[in-house]
């Protein structure tokens, strides 16, 4: 296995350890520093709105200037956002430093580039599974330390341990080469036309945003929703989280072979089930079982990333992760404003739209790459 793609999975891994010690207690900090959930939707509509902004001009960047600059630019700010969050003496403080954190999410487009670049054999869903799995694999340690310290300590120290893991990610990453080799099979695209004048790959965009939007949807308050509705602890909810993560982890490593359309309907059949379970789930064991399945979630982002490439010519890759990276911020923007105001009516309904919204994309997305297989088919025997 190439080393630079050895670099930054285990950058990530350790990025997935200091990011779940805290991110799964995100909306509980908000609360606990007296927002209510619009409020806390609205926050996490603004960080929606620091990854939708950044995500095309990093991309565009990235095929021009190179990824690696824009991967150690990004892992040094997440670096600093986390230590805002940590040091932080008021709401707004802490709101700056998430939304900051937010904002590196730019390194979405730049780091999958460089990870396709330096791919070596592996096919490029399996390379970006792979990576996202190892940072899964590291949250799943983050979450049950996270809930343990809060119990104790206070969320505050929580933030504190993240940010001192993510300078441990930062310096290893600075370990990747500047000029990764580009693997010889980017020659067989020849699909060169302007990526605004590609129909194919913008009517994937759209799809993408609706699939991700209703997908999203029932994650934001899930926290919230064990602590106030099942009076669930800290720890609890962090054990609860470090079983998401270990669902994430399963998800992209043991399913990151599949075929991609295969993986991105299987990864919204997952969060299917994890809607259904919390809709309509009353004990601890069973929110477990669900709270695995969350990994669908980024299991479908890996496979969106593989079809997305295949419509675009390899030189417009890091601006094509870019636009399907902010389709996914900008349901992240809009899902959790929309769930805080239906949360704030009735928790559960939560669930109950996500299911019926979840059912009408699964039979979209079957209908349509149904459709174009069977193009594809017809094409190729004629």
């Amino acid at each position: 296995m190439n080393r630079n793609l050895v670099l930054v999975a285990v950058s990530l891994f350790t990025w997935g350890v200091g990011e779940g010690l805290f991110i799964y207690f995100q909306p509980l900090y908000l609360q606990e520093w007296g927002a209510d959930p619009l409020m806390i939707g609205a926050v996490f509509g603004a960080m929606g709105i620091a990854m939708a902004v950044s995500q095309i001009p990093a991309g565009y960047l990235a095929d021009r200037l190179g990824a690696r600059s824009l991967m150690i630019a990004s892992w040094l700010l997440g670096t600093t956002a986390a230590w805002v969050m940590a040091l932080a003496g008021s709401l707004p403080i802490f709101v700056v430093g998430l939304v900051l954190y937010g904002l590196t999410s730019f390194v979405l487009a730049p780091m999958n580039s460089y990870i396709t670049n330096v791919r070596g054999n592996l096919s490029v869903g399996r390379a970006l599974s792979f990576c996202s799995g190892l940072y899964n694999l590291g949250a799943v340690l983050g979450p049950i330390s996270g809930g343990l310290i809060a119990d104790r300590l206070g969320l505050k120290p929580v933030y504190m341990v993240g940010a001192v893991f993510f300078v441990i990610s930062t310096s290893i990453v600075l370990f990747t080469a500047k000029k990764p080799e580009t693997h010889h099979a980017d020659l067989e695209s020849t699909n060169s036309i302007g990526i605004l004048r590609n129909t194919r790959f913008m009517a994937f965009l759209a799809l993408t945003l609706v699939t991700c939007f209703v997908l999203y949807l029932p994650q934001t308050f899930t926290p919230s929703f064990l602590q106030n509705q099942h009076n669930m602890s800290r720890t609890t909810i962090g054990i609860l989280g470090a079983i998401g993560s270990l669902g994430n982890a399963v998800a992209t490593l043991a399913l990151g072979n599949l075929n991609a359309v295969v993986g991105l309907l299987v990864g919204q059949v997952w969060l299917l089930v994890f809607a259904v379970i919390y809709y309509t789930a009353d004990l601890p064991a069973w929110f477990g079982i669900g709270y695995f399945f969350i990994g669908g979630y980024r299991l479908m982002r890996a496979m969106v990333l593989a079809i997305g490439r295949t419509l675009v010519h390899p030189q417009q890759t890091g601006l094509a992760y870019g636009m399907v990276e902010t389709m996914n911020a900008v349901a992240v923007i809009f899902a959790p404003v929309l769930a805080g105001a239906i949360y704030r009516v009735d928790p559960y309904r939560v669930y109950s739209v996500s299911i019926a919204g979840i059912l009408v994309v699964l039979i979209a997305n079957l209908i349509i790459f149904g459709i174009i297989r069977r193009r594809n088919t017809h094409e190729s025997q004629t």
